[in-house]
């Protein structure tokens, strides 16, 4: 027995409409290519799946039981086509991104990539630059946002940046400090500009993420160093002595495996789209 799908469907259009007049104008077809088919229907099944009362159809017990499955076959099908076409031009793309840029350059971002392929499977990890270089390298990665020293020629220029310390200037021994982890730039020059300047401090805490850095600021527990698109509303301390912290560059770079789907000209395009070069 061979049943096409469009048979399936004019069955359940004359099942829900109880007619094939009315099935026939819901579907755009004649009567008689209706009728032509529920016949071939009901040979192909071998049982009658109608009977009329008046100008009314009802369905046999045969076509209770037909109309259960015709609707599961006619679904399964459309899931089954919707399922395939979607998946058809899907762009896988992994991106990195340290944590403290996740609320400022990220949205942007992300943003554009989607205008860029229109189905785009996005997988986002946060980690620290050098961390994100290293996927980069090893090909986990396909995209990363990092931060470079300014004159470097390294990945696309998105934006510039500026180290400063945030929180309530404190005149307290040892300076508790709360910074990123030791591979940021600017806990590395947080500490060892402290320390030329002889002026004992203590770490309370190593934040693995921004808000984490921002929370302990704000309970002054400690002055922060971070950038500054990173400090929303947290104080910025100006003149207090504190080492200066440098100026950083934010870029965007690519990994060079050839199953990557952002090539160097799309690179160049997103970036330029983003808008956030000083």
């Amino acid at each position: 027995m061979d049943m096409d799908i469009e048979s399936l469907r004019s069955f359940i259009a004359c099942v829900e409409n109880g007619s094939f007049t009315r099935a026939a104008s819901q579907l755009h077809r004649t009567q008689s290519a209706i009728s032509m088919q529920m016949k071939k229907l009901q040979q192909d099944v071998g049982k009658p799946l109608f009977e009329k009362s008046g100008r009314k159809l009802h369905l046999t017990q045969d076509g209770h039981t037909f109309i259960r499955y015709a609707r599961r076959l006619v679904r399964l099908h459309d899931d089954t086509l919707a399922s395939m076409r979607s998946s058809e031009h899907i762009t896988p793309l992994r991106l990195g991104c340290p944590d403290d840029y996740a609320e400022t350059i990220l949205p942007a971002l992300v943003n554009q990539l989607h205008q860029h392929w229109a189905n785009l499977e996005l997988d986002i990890h946060c980690m620290s630059s050098n961390r994100i270089k290293d996927a980069l390298d090893q090909g986990e990665l396909d995209l990363g946002i990092i931060t470079r020293s300014p004159g470097s020629e390294e990945g696309l220029l998105l934006y510039h940046d500026q180290g400063v310390w945030v929180g309530t200037p404190s005149s307290q021994v040892p300076l508790p400090l709360a910074i990123f982890q030791r591979d940021c730039r600017f806990h590395q020059a947080a500490t060892e500009g402290l320390m030329k300047q002889e002026r004992a401090f203590k770490v309370i805490a190593n934040c693995g993420s921004a808000s984490a850095l921002r929370a302990l600021v704000k309970a002054d527990l400690a002055v922060g160093a971070l950038a500054r698109s990173s400090a929303q509303d947290l104080n910025i301390i100006t003149h207090s002595g504190l080492p200066a912290l440098p100026a950083i560059e934010v870029v965007l770079i690519r990994s060079n495996t050839t199953a990557n789907p952002v090539k160097e000209d799309d690179l160049r395009t997103i970036c330029d789209a983003i808008q956030l070069i000083d």
